[in-house]
């Protein structure tokens, strides 16, 4: 607690010393929180600005808590670019206070219409947050970054339309790619049993029904009765192939596949996916593109 408090001093400090808005000399500085919002940001802005990652491959943005040295890039920055429907949950009050302070902050999730969204009676939001998982919905988001983008840097708005529009293209050729592997999987074996609730916008698009062990947020904890129940519905459905997440501790699934089988039945483990955040920088499923393909492959080899 103790922590934290001083974390929000130092965002008071440190933003109050700018008395006025400096003009900014070379390059926009940008600051993303999650690795997808990161490789989006990227592949928009290119070599004419600077973008630094607060998450790295396997942190999990529910849980993520800032340090000292992310207070001070946070402040630094032109522009703070994050996810927004409190997925990034224990950052919001810092985001608030820097807006105090006259801070840019864009939320991708501003872009996509709230009837679209998925809600939740149980989660603080009221939203799913796991909005990329939906490649549509990125691709609005992608362009509503443009558009601001555009607006920050107005000289280099060219090259930002080039960039997002190359990049626009990739995500539709993706969403081709990946209806044409998920139909290779018969519609009766389309059921994704994971970790926690992250894959209801793929569920979404993809006609897959969704199960999560946890909440949307990976702050809920999975009792013994989630566990349980969820057991029944894989023996039930005959499910094949459960799923654990690269950000989320495995232990829950594996109580699950535990439960599964002290009731006499069976069901594996299909892998590992990619939940929220991408996999290692400098890799393929280090890219949202990359990651979404991995996912999808994974998924439809399981449960075939």
């Amino acid at each position: 607690m103790k922590k934290y408090i001083y974390i929000l001093i130092a965002v008071i400090t440190i933003t109050s010393c700018k008395t006025e808005v400096k003009k900014r000399v070379g390059k926009l500085q940008i600051v993303t929180t999650t690795t997808m919002i990161t490789d989006m940001v990227k592949n928009v802005g290119g070599d004419v600005v600077q973008v630094k990652g607060l998450m790295g491959s396997g942190v999990d943005p529910h849980l993520y808590k800032a340090s000292a040295g992310d207070v001070s890039r946070l402040s630094n920055a032109d522009v703070i670019i994050y996810s927004g429907l409190h997925l990034e949950g224990k950052l919001e009050d810092i985001f608030e206070k820097l807006r105090k302070q006259q801070k840019k902050t864009i939320a991708v999730s501003d872009a996509i219409d709230k009837k679209g969204l998925i809600g939740s009676e149980y989660f603080a939001s009221n939203y799913d947050p796991h909005i990329w998982f939906h490649i549509g919905y990125w691709k609005e988001a992608t362009q509503f970054v443009i558009d601001e983008l555009k607006k920050l840097d107005p000289k280099n708005a060219e090259s930002f339309e080039t960039n997002g529009q190359a990049y626009i293209a990739r995500l539709e050729a993706l969403a081709t790619e990946i209806a044409l592997t998920i139909e290779t999987l018969p519609k009766e074996k389309r059921i994704l049993v994971t970790a926690h609730d992250a894959f209801n916008y793929f569920g979404k698009l993809h006609n897959f029904e969704v199960v999560g062990l946890q909440g949307l947020s990976t702050a809920t904890e999975a009792g013994v009765q989630d566990v349980q129940k969820l057991a029944t519905f894989i023996i039930e459905k005959k499910v094949k192939a459960v799923f654990v997440e690269s950000s989320v501790p495995k232990r829950t699934i594996e109580a699950l596949q535990a439960s599964v089988k002290a009731s006499g039945h069976e069901v594996v483990i299909g892998g590992t996916l990619y939940s929220d955040a991408l996999g290692n920088a400098g890799t393929v499923e280090g890219t949202y593109i990359g990651m979404y393909k991995y996912n999808v492959q994974t998924i439809v080899d399981a449960l075939k």
